[in-house]
């Protein structure tokens, strides 16, 4: 493997293919040298970002300070590069060269596209390698805060699928408990309803009449007919 290819092979680590783009590789104006324009490179180049998604770098310790987080998907670039040490002027430098590309009419043939923003990037006295220099940073910096964002987000399933086993434990137990309660109660229920059974053998003993009687007479009993009368209050 030549170096150039292998320099190829590195930097496809950061780029994600466009299917149907046969020009791709070309049109990215990434050289393996300062000012090579050989067919041969772009073929390399292109052959190595083969596939839906090039192979991911290995994770890299981009970041100078905490980049900000995600909110709702929305992501603030500015901000993440910051934090990947990436300065406002070389930010500066990589959003004029993409206005810049931008403007060109879709139909330009892609090496001249390369010349015309070639040319006008040096009238203004910025160098081409500065200019990759901070896209290839930038790269970098949004392929660290891809993976941040995944071992994050990995992290806080784990951390969610911890929570949700103790909160399904902590249901089952309750449930035992209520289940429990429930079989206590059946249990009360019956135990005393024997109990009343075998007393009750012994108001029948003296008969209907005898108990009523007494039952009115006692201020220690109730009337059971009155007592079902009186509303609930």
């Amino acid at each position: 493997m030549t170096d150039k290819k292998g320099w190829g092979a590195t930097v496809a680590g950061w780029f994600i293919e466009r299917e149907g783009d046969p020009a791709h590789a070309g049109a990215t104006g990434i050289e393996t040298g300062a000012e090579s324009d050989s067919p041969g490179d772009a073929v390399e180049v292109s052959d190595a970002l083969a596939g839906d998604y090039a192979t991911p770098s290995p994770t890299q310790a981009v970041f100078q300070s905490p980049p900000p987080a995600a909110v709702g998907g929305q992501v603030d670039f500015g901000a993440v590069f910051a934090a990947a040490g990436v300065d406002a002027a070389e930010q500066e430098r990589v959003s004029k060269t993409i206005e810049l590309l931008r403007s060109l009419p879709a139909g330009t043939d892609a090496g001249v596209k390369k010349q015309i923003v070639e040319a006008s990037l040096k009238a203004f006295g910025v160098a081409i390698e500065k200019i990759i220099e901070a896209s290839v940073e930038e790269l970098q910096a949004l392929d660290g805060y891809i993976r941040n964002g995944a071992a994050d987000n990995e992290k806080l399933i784990q951390e969610s699928d911890a929570r949700i086993k103790q909160y399904e434990e902590e249901i089952r137990n309750i449930r035992a408990v209520m289940q429990q309660s429930v079989e206590e109660q059946q249990t009360l229920i019956k135990v005393c309803n024997d109990k009343k059974l075998e007393v009750q053998q012994v108001l029948e003993f003296f008969g209907q009449e005898t108990v009523a009687r007494v039952v009115k007479a006692s201020p220690k009993l109730h009337d059971p007919s009155n007592q079902a009368e009186t509303p609930a209050s």
